[in-house]
């Protein structure tokens, strides 16, 4: 495709074809095509309802598609359940983080695959060695491992989040609404922590409503509406009121390579 000329030989992370879903005889995903390469952001945009959701939960394994093929590092990948989904190395951090609020970073970073001593017993040392040792390569900042999450800081939150998912050695992340009611300072928090995760060669489709948060960290935009893509562009190659045009009237700019759901403009 034209617009992965960047990326000319390189094998995508994820490469999505032509995936449809439909619930009660409404397609909510219509032969949407979607990729991802090593160490890049590409935002999933569209209005509520325009199917961006509905594909990555395709891709997660929370939504089973009716139609279409996902290759994962160029080898076809079946993803039936969320299950799945983290054997492939994808992981998703939600708008919500699911964060166990009670108990301290370490305890979440091992929710549900906890190390245990020889005798039978949770093996917090280890736990929290591991949670420094990954914490320090993403945010040697973070000091607060004895706190439970719940009085951390936003950002800390989702420091710990993208700990989690990181520390199986996940390539793949989706992140939904990473800003989403953080201040300014968090906000940058948190695109400091995409940077890393980048350039540690980490792929991310990144949901967002915010626009300027978009051109801060996304590489590529790939535009949704009524379950189809409109276009895909790398965010050098088009402006915000471009990108708006796309997401409210479907009008695929020249920077942009127009997909099926792209306005035809009549000659």
């Amino acid at each position: 495709m034209a617009e992965n000329m960047a990326y000319a030989g390189a094998v995508p992370l994820v490469d999505m074809k032509n995936i449809s879903i439909a619930f009660g005889g409404i397609r909510a995903v219509d032969d949407a095509s979607v990729d991802l390469y090593p160490g890049e952001v590409v935002a999933l945009l569209g209005h509520n309802g325009a199917g961006k959701s509905t594909l990555i939960k395709i891709l997660s394994g929370a939504y089973r598609r009716d139609a279409g093929h996902i290759f994962v590092n160029g080898e076809e990948a079946s993803i039936s359940n969320p299950r799945d989904a983290k054997r492939y190395g994808i992981e998703t951090i939600y708008q919500s983080l699911a964060l166990a609020d009670n108990v301290d970073a370490a305890a979440n970073l091992f929710l549900g695959r906890e190390l245990m001593t020889k005798w039978g017993t949770l093996d917090d040392a280890a736990m929290e060695a591991e949670a420094r040792k990954v914490m320090g390569r993403l945010n040697p900042r973070f000091q607060r491992f004895k706190d439970p999450v719940i009085k951390l800081s936003g950002g800390q939150r989702q420091s710990v989040a993208i700990a989690r998912a990181i520390l199986f050695n996940a390539r793949i992340l989706i992140m939904d609404e990473p800003t989403a009611a953080l201040g300014p300072q968090e906000t940058a928090q948190v695109g400091e922590l995409v940077k890393q995760l980048k350039a540690e060669g980490i792929g991310i489709f990144l949901i967002s409503h915010d626009i300027h948060d978009v051109f801060d960290l996304a590489d590529r935009v790939c535009v949704m509406k009524n379950g189809q893509v409109v276009g895909t562009a790398r965010t050098t190659d088009v402006t915000q009121d471009e990108v708006l045009g796309m997401i409210i009237l479907g009008k695929c700019p020249p920077g942009a390579v127009p997909g099926p759901g792209a306005l035809k403009i009549a000659a």
